[in-house]
């Protein structure tokens, strides 16, 4: 922006010195032209009357007497009517000069010139004084338009910075008040919208804050009751087996709810241990597998590569797997696949079905469902966001024929993980 307006001013006041320089400089040009035939017609009449002086006296006329004339002209000439022409000074080489011709009263002529040269030098001389003028302007207008800039420019630096503190998340903005209208409007937009943002954040910290208080006091009593059931001696084996599992389900339940709730605090969640992603898959086929079968649905999974160690929070990959898995068997077809595989530069875990793909990469933006019945647009945004937390992306394998989601993770280390070729549920 500054160099813009140092830009326009200089451009502005070297327009304006061009507009009023160069009609100057022809007008001057004439004006010095002007003054050498006058000067000329000066030295003329008063050679003409030495002359004459000097011829009614007798005398006769010599280059000494032409000489006086010099004064004003370059070059002197005579041409007698009776007798050998006269010159004096330096001859006139171009015809750009300016000349005066008087006939004197016996017949004689005399010529009286100033060069080209001469003319040009005047003229030089005469436009120094406006091209230094036209200099100082336009150095004067730079300085001025530079400290211009800086201080119409200066408001709305001050207006970016503070919209990058507001992208950063912080909403205690201390917006000053601008002499620049424009500026002082931009800035009570961003004092408002700061306002209203950090309202909306602090609802929704506070509602993601009391939704896991309310949460984890049905959790704990719903797990008491099942550790009690467990440990009855009446309870069957096989039932205490299936309670021990759902035991272990509201586990992971409560972590996912410490964990969403960190995140909606803007908490950072740091990788505790190094996870082997096939341990990690197979955990998830083993999570799924009765559902999958209570619905004739299969879920296999695989390896490819040697890799397949990261180190990643376990618990938002576990989520964000557990959301893929789900969303392929509400809106997928056939064998659910989850592959996880060594990319050289990254580690992938492809999660697909046997469904047309009929998505597009708009699906990772809340509000944006599949159309399909049950679908709300957050679940797929929702796994992006946690794959995000673990340091990988997750991308939509547009390329296949079928549906597949793709979560890039990075590698940690070259230890090879074991082969991995199972299926879990019935197949389809």
């Amino acid at each position: 922006m500054r160099e813009r307006l140092v830009l326009a001013f200089v451009g502005l006041t070297v327009a304006v010195i061009g507009l009023y320089g160069v009609p100057r400089a022809y007008f001057l040009a004439d004006l010095v032209r002007d003054d050498a035939r006058a000067s000329l017609n000066g030295s003329g009449a008063v050679l003409e009357d030495l002359i004459e002086e000097r011829t009614d006296d007798g005398g006769t006329v010599d280059a000494a007497l032409l000489r006086s004339g010099l004064v004003a002209a370059d070059r002197v000439e005579l041409d007698p009517a009776d007798g050998a022409p006269l010159a004096v000074g330096a001859p006139d080489e171009d015809d750009d000069g300016v000349t005066v011709t008087r006939t004197l009263p016996d017949g004689s002529t005399l010529r009286l010139s100033v060069s080209g040269s001469s003319i040009g030098s005047s003229v030089r001389d005469a436009l120094l004084p406006l091209v230094l003028l036209g200099l100082v302007l336009a150095l004067g207008s730079a300085v001025l338009g530079v400290a211009l800039a800086r201080r119409l420019s200066r408001p709305f630096q001050e207006l970016a910075g503070l919209s990058r503190d507001l992208g950063q998340g912080r909403f205690d903005l201390d917006v000053p008040t601008f002499v620049i209208p424009e500026a002082d409007e931009i800035g009570a937009a961003l004092r408002g919208a700061a306002a209203q943002l950090d309202d909306l954040v602090r609802r929704e910290r506070e509602f993601a804050a009391n939704a896991s208080h309310q949460l984890r006091t049905p959790i704990t009593a719903l797990r008491l009751s099942l550790e009690d059931l467990a440990l009855w001696p009446e309870t069957d084996p096989a039932v205490a087996t299936e309670l021990a599992h759902g035991l272990d389900e509201l586990d992971r339940l409560s972590a996912a709810i410490d964990e969403l709730l960190d995140l909606a605090r803007g908490r950072r969640i740091e990788a505790e241990q190094q996870v082997d992603l096939v341990a990690v898959v197979r955990a998830t086929a083993e999570r799924w597998e009765a559902r999958l079968a209570a619905e004739s649905r299969s879920l296999v999974t695989r390896q490819s590569g040697r890799r397949s160690r990261t180190r990643v929070p376990i618990g938002p990959l576990d989520q964000a797997l557990d959301i893929l898995v789900d969303n392929a068997r509400q809106h997928g077809r056939g064998t659910i696949t989850v592959e996880v595989r060594d990319a050289d530069t990254h580690l992938e875990v492809v999660v697909g079905d046997e469904g047309t793909a009929e998505l597009g990469p708009e699906v990772f933006h809340r509000g944006v469902s599949s159309g399909a019945q049950g679908s709300e647009g957050i679940g797929l945004a929702l796994a992006s966001e946690l794959v995000e937390v673990c340091g990988g992306h997750l991308s939509l394998d547009t390329s296949a024929p079928t549906t597949r989601f793709v979560v890039w993770l990075p590698p940690r280390d070259r230890v090879v993980g074991p082969d991995l070729s199972r299926s879990a549920g019935p197949s389809s």
